[in-house]
């Protein structure tokens, strides 16, 4: 419900309960407080000063929810969409998606790609199909997927030669 009589200080006390529980970009912010209040220069001026005060940070969002995804085992394709859709700027979802090195999306695409598969390893062409796909949908590139299967076949013959 929309409330008639807006208040600055109405206003802020919603912004920081809602940032109490989580980090939020501007945009998320702003569609949440817009449901509730009416007063759209209101809202965005009471942003600006949380912005100023270091309370709201586009940044600290960011970096939160790529941990978040990461944790859930997305790829950067994903993640940098995502971001895109909740109003981060492209050269912020760029750069701090580049603290992650290629090695470690290769890995987490292996993690994602194990969990996938169970104690089933055995990999024949329809089932490599079927993964390549799942990771793709995931956010992981080709490079990322080919470097993931080879290190899953690299991890089951070293399994193969301590089994010997």
């Amino acid at each position: 419900m929309t409330e008639k009589i807006t208040d600055s200080n109405q206003i802020r006390k919603k912004a920081m309960d809602l940032l109490a529980r989580r980090e939020h970009s501007r945009l998320e912010l702003s569609r949440k407080l817009k449901q509730r209040y009416l007063d759209v220069h209101l809202i965005n001026s009471v942003i600006d000063l949380l912005i100023e005060e270091n309370l709201q940070s586009d940044e600290r969002f960011t970096e939160a929810y790529l941990r978040s995804r990461i944790e859930k085992g997305k790829g950067p394709n994903i993640i940098f969409s995502e971001l895109l859709q909740k109003g981060i700027d492209e050269s912020l979802a760029s750069s701090i998606l580049g603290t992650i090195s290629e090695e470690e999306w290769c890995k987490l695409a292996s993690s994602v790609m194990n969990k996938k598969l169970g104690y089933n390893k055995e990999l024949d062409y329809h089932k490599q199909l079927k993964l390549m796909k799942f990771l793709t949908y995931r956010g992981f590139t080709r490079d990322q997927i080919e470097k993931a299967k080879y290190l899953l076949s690299d991890n089951n013959s070293t399994d193969i030669n301590e089994d010997k």
